[in-house]
C-alpha cells in the first residue's frame, strides 16, 4: 500500500455506568457514531477488529449492524486489547488487502476490582488463593520500589490524580467530572499503600469505535488526514517487573531501569513514526494508578527515571504545558473498561489534533500525538498520530 493509513471517523460511548444498556449496545452506539463522522455507511465497512474483556463477544454486533458477511476478528488480550485490535486493523489495510476497517472496543465490568482469574494466565490456582492475583496490592508494591529507587514522592502522585479529575471536567465521555482538590486525595482511605482511593481507576463501561482507511480512501472521503504513523504492541522482556509477578528477578545491576514491554513498544514506534519524544505535542498514558502515569512518562521516553516530581512540580503535564498527558483525565476519570480504554486514549488524541478538545484542547493547533495501553501479563500498545 502507497501512503499511510488514516482514521476517517471516531465515535464514542460515554464511559461510567449505564444501567439499561449492555456493553455491545455501548459498543453499537459508538460504531454508528464513527460511520457518521466518515460519512460512511456499514455495508462499505471492509473488515473489522472488536476487543472485549467482559461483555461478550464483539463479533455478535453484527446482528445489529448489519449481516454482510464482513470478516470480523475478535481480539482480547488484557488491558491492551484495544490497542492490539488498533494494531490489527492498521496492518489490514497496510498490507494492501483492504482500505476501509473498522477498530471497535467495549466493556461492561461489574462493580468492585477486577477479578482475574489465574487459569486465564496459566497460573495454578493457589496462586489467586493466597493473593497474588490482587492487582492494587501488586500496583502499590510496584510504586513502593519505584519510589524508593527514584526519590517519588506521594504529594506527586496525588498531583497526578488531581489534574485527571480537573482535565476530565472538559471531557463529556468521562465519568468522574468534578475536580478533586489535592489534600481531599491525599487524605482520603488508603486502599493499598501509598495509593489512597482516589489514585486508583475503577472498573467501567463504555464503547469507542474508529474508522480506518488508507490515504487514497480517505482523500476520497474528503477527510482530514489524521495519519496513523505508527502502532505497536509487544510483550515483555526477561527480568521486567510486571503485573502479577510475585517478586523481582535479581540482577547484576538494579540501579539501572529494567526494559519493560512499553520500553520496546515505544522505542519500535519511534522508529517507524522517524520521530522522538520531543517531537510528541500531546500525550495519553496508561494510569491504572498514578503511579502508572509516572512509570510510564519515562518508560515511554518523555524524561529520566526521577525527574517526574520536577515535571509534576513545574505543570509540563498540564493542558498548557510542554507535553500535556491524559487530557480527558485518562484511566483515573474515565474508568476502564478494558475493551474500550485504549481506543478511547486514540479518540482523545484525534480531538486533540482536529482542534475539537473545548475547554480541555491544547494550545497551538498540536501536530503529532502519542498513546500508550499497557496490560497483564505483560503487553504494550503505542500509537503516534500525525496531522
Amino acid at each position: 500500500m502507497s501512503g499511510d493509513v488514516c482514521i476517517v471517523g471516531i465515535g464514542i460511548h460515554r464511559f461510567g455506568r449505564t444501567d439499561g444498556l449492555s456493553g455491545v449496545d455501548q459498543g453499537v452506539y459508538a460504531v454508528r457514531e464513527a460511520l457518521a463522522d466518515a460519512g460512511v455507511e456499514w455495508p462499505q465497512v471492509q473488515f473489522a477488529y472488536g476487543s472485549s474483556d467482559a461483555a461478550g463477544n464483539p463479533d455478535t454486533m453484527v446482528d445489529r449492524l448489519g449481516l454482510t458477511g464482513v470478516q470480523f476478528i475478535n481480539v482480547r488480550n488484557g488491558c491492551a486489547a484495544g490497542g492490539s485490535a488498533l494494531f490489527s486493523a492498521q496492518m489490514a489495510i497496510k498490507s494492501g488487502e483492504f482500505d476501509l476497517g473498522l477498530a471497535v472496543g467495549f466493556d461492561k465490568h461489574p462493580r468492585g476490582a477486577f477479578n482475574a482469574l489465574p487459569s486465564e494466565y496459566n497460573l495454578p490456582d493457589w496462586y489467586g488463593e493466597v493473593g497474588q492475583m490482587v492487582t492494587t496490592q501488586f500496583f502499590a508494591a510496584k510504586i513502593m520500589r519505584y519510589m524508593s529507587l527514584f526519590g517519588i514522592s506521594q504529594k506527586t502522585l496525588g498531583m497526578v490524580s488531581e489534574k485527571a479529575f480537573r482535565n476530565a471536567v472538559h471531557a463529556p465521555h468521562a465519568w468522574r467530572r468534578q475536580p478533586v482538590s489535592l489534600e481531599e486525595i491525599l487524605e482520603a482511605p488508603l486502599v493499598s499503600d501509598p495509593y489512597t482511593k482516589y489514585m486508583f481507576c475503577s472498573p467501567a463501561e463504555g464503547g469507542v469505535a474508529l474508522i480506518l482507511a488508507s490515504e487514497k480512501k480517505a482523500r476520497e472521503l474528503g477527510k482530514p488526514l489524521i495519519r496513523l504513523k505508527a502502532a505497536t504492541m509487544r510483550t515483555r522482556p526477561p527480568s521486567s517487573f510486571e503485573v502479577f509477578a510475585p517478586s523481582v528477578d535479581v540482577v547484576e545491576d538494579d540501579s539501572r531501569p529494567r526494559g519493560t514491554a512499553s520500553r520496546i513498544a515505544s522505542a519500535d514506534a519511534y522508529r517507524l513514526a522517524g520521530i522522538g519524544p520531543g517531537d510528541i505535542d500531546v500525550a495519553q498514558l496508561q494510569d491504572t494508578e498514578a503511579g502508572a502515569e509516572l512509570m510510564h512518562m519515562a518508560e515511554n521516553g518523555f524524561c529520566a527515571d526521577g525527574e517526574q516530581e520536577q515535571w509534576l512540580a513545574e505543570g509540563r503535564t498540564e493542558i498548557n504545558g510542554a507535553l500535556p498527558v491524559n487530557t480527558d483525565g485518562g484511566c483515573l476519570a474515565c474508568g476502564e473498561p478494558i475493551g474500550a480504554s485504549g481506543l478511547r486514549q486514540v479518540y482523545e488524541n484525534v480531538v486533540q489534533l482536529r482542534g475539537d478538545g473545548g475547554g480541555r484542547q491544547v494550545p497551538n493547533a498540536p501536530k503529532t500525538a502519542y498513546s500508550h495501553v499497557y496490560g497483564a501479563p505483560g503487553v504494550s500498545a503505542v500509537t503516534i498520530l500525525e496531522r
